[in-house]
């Protein structure tokens, strides 16, 4: 066959397969080209499509920001007419239609960039039944049209012809109500409460309504960190790592709340349109719902306030009565000096003084061995009794009680002059008395090496390593990578407790502790690292390391 022949007949195969792969490009990757990703479009897309006739601009701005400019032919979407209150089914499909909504549109909401105005918008719709597949947002909003240089007019949008659109029934698995909330709240494992305020708020330094804080076993994740600084979304790969770094799976039931609602629905659209997580819901009433319920429901300032205890809580849980009928699942583990213990303890407490803890060289299966013959119970909360406050010797028996494997620890803040001083019983031993012997346990270490790092070459995480010095003076000995000098007495009261959680994060805010990145703290000794690491779990940071190089 003559060379040309061959030649044409290559070169028609190779277009014919072109064709073919163009034909067959998946949905989604040919919207993405076309400006389209998931529920968002870009300036682009809506610049080549703001004409077409099945293209229903909402402008969910507020009213006068939408008078000042807007996108030509945008319709102003009150987002705030209804309040907070849920309308019947009728009303609302009033007033889509009078923003001229008719089905098989592509609604295209806009805000000014970076709020939370579109998402609930889109909840809104969402839930009162327009179908997900009509609805987009402007990604970046106002801010990126005026960025790329789109056009706008303080011209009042002409009346639209009335919409045609027909809500039968409000979509409820995209909603929880209180009842649901609130059981969620106790299985943090397979729910995740995402509070979408800023830290101000779910540290209790701030309130909208009657109490700060936040509810129980809630995570911190603010609207705004899931926004660019253009005011685009971050992309679906930078907000997985964000999940993954707070330990968010899609197995979870992920229940969004802020104060009214509104900022909820920013996580809410994210993690259910951009990543597709299947389990999804926002909590409309948030924590006005939470706190107008009429049994006064609880509102936590720290993250992980079960990690302090105090003398009323020790004498209820770890009581000989409650033990003598196994209902008991508390030990109290007293570390001061073997003489300390026998001149006046906790009732039942054993007694493992801190010199056998405190060894970070020591095999996790000696400590195992030695708390076993001391009589604690691997499956118990161990609650560390030492001489009051969060000193150094009880957040480094806290530290490898945790090492060990042990099921739950904490702290006892309450010394045992404050225990006496509330009138509770002390055990004593007599010099001529001998010391009873501790009934043995077995004790099977389960270690978690990740705890303590030795090296820079191990502090590796999803975000970037920052190292945190806790001492009074930088260390003598410091790692690789940026050192931010936070003293742990910063962050404790005169009488060695913690500070309020919102006095806390306005010192570790001033330092510039990043809430994303994996939190190692270093010290001239470990004890002091310690005391940190205690605080930082407190506060909820989701990756803390001790870094201990000798």
């Amino acid at each position: 066959m003559p060379f040309t022949k061959v030649f044409a007949r290559t070169v028609g195969s190779l277009c014919l397969t072109v064709w073919l792969l163009g034909a067959f490009v998946p949905p989604a990757a040919a919207q993405a080209r076309a400006g389209i990703e998931g529920r968002l479009v870009s300036v682009d897309w809506l610049k080549q499509n703001l004409s077409r006739d099945d293209v229903l601009v909402l402008d969910a701005s507020p009213e006068p920001a939408h008078r000042k400019q807007h996108i030509p032919g945008a319709v102003v979407a009150d987002l705030l007419t209804f309040g907070l209150r849920e309308v019947p089914i009728a009303q609302m499909e009033s007033r889509l239609r009078g923003w001229g909504l008719s089905p098989g549109q592509q609604v295209v909401i806009v805000d000014p960039g970076g709020t939370y105005m579109a998402t609930k918008l889109f909840w809104d719709m969402l839930h009162a039944g327009v179908p997900a597949g009509d609805l987009f947002i402007l990604d970046g909003g106002m801010a990126k049209w005026l960025a790329a240089g789109g056009v706008v007019t303080s011209q009042a949008t002409p009346p639209r012809k009335p919409g045609t659109v027909q809500l039968s029934a409000r979509v409820q698995d995209v909603r929880v109500r209180l009842p649901e909330f609130l059981a969620a709240t106790v299985d943090p494992r397979q729910n995740v409460m995402l509070e979408a305020l800023e830290p101000e708020y779910f540290y209790g330094g701030a309130a909208f309504f009657s109490r700060g804080g936040h509810v129980p076993n809630a995570t911190l994740m603010p609207a705004d960190d899931f926004y660019n600084a253009d005011k685009t979304f971050k992309s679906a790969q930078e907000i997985q790592r964000m999940l993954d770094h707070l330990g968010i799976k899609p197995e979870q039931q992920v229940l969004t709340y802020c104060g009214g609602g509104g900022a909820a629905a920013v996580p809410f659209f994210a993690l259910k349109f951009l990543l597709n997580y299947p389990q999804v819901k926002l909590f409309q009433e948030s924590q006005l719902g939470w706190l107008q319920d009429g049994r006064d429901l609880p509102m936590w300032t720290y993250a992980a306030p079960h990690l302090t205890r105090d003398t009323a809580w020790l004498k209820a849980w770890a009581s000989p009565m409650l033990k003598t009928f196994g209902m008991s699942h508390v030990t109290a583990v007293d570390v001061r000096p073997a003489d300390s213990f026998k001149l006046g303890h906790v009732p039942l407490a054993v007694n493992v003084p801190l010199q056998h803890l405190a060894d970070p060289t020591q095999s996790p299966d000696r400590l195992a061995a030695l708390l076993g013959a001391a009589g604690l119970d691997p499956t118990h909360e161990a609650v560390v009794f030492s001489e009051g406050g969060l000193n150094e010797g009880a957040a480094l028996a806290f530290l490898m009680l945790e090492r060990v494997g042990q099921h739950k620890v904490s702290i006892h803040l309450d010394s045992l002059d404050r225990w006496v001083d509330q009138g509770q019983v002390v055990a004593r031993r007599s010099a001529t008395t001998a010391a009873p012997q501790a009934k043995s346990l077995p004790y099977a270490a389960q270690p978690r090496a990740e705890l303590m790092l030795s090296g820079a070459a191990s502090a590796q995480g999803v975000f970037p390593t920052v190292y945190v010095a806790s001492g009074a003076e930088l260390p003598a000995r410091q790692p690789q990578g940026p050192v931010i000098h936070v003293p742990y007495s910063q962050l404790l009261n005169a009488d060695a407790t913690p500070k309020a959680a919102k006095d806390i994060w306005a010192v570790l805010a001033k330092a510039g502790v990043p809430r994303y990145a994996r939190i190692v703290l270093v010290a001239d000794t470990l004890g002091e690292a310690a005391v940190n690491y205690v605080v930082f779990r407190l506060m909820g940071f989701a990756d803390v390391k001790v870094w201990a190089p000798w």
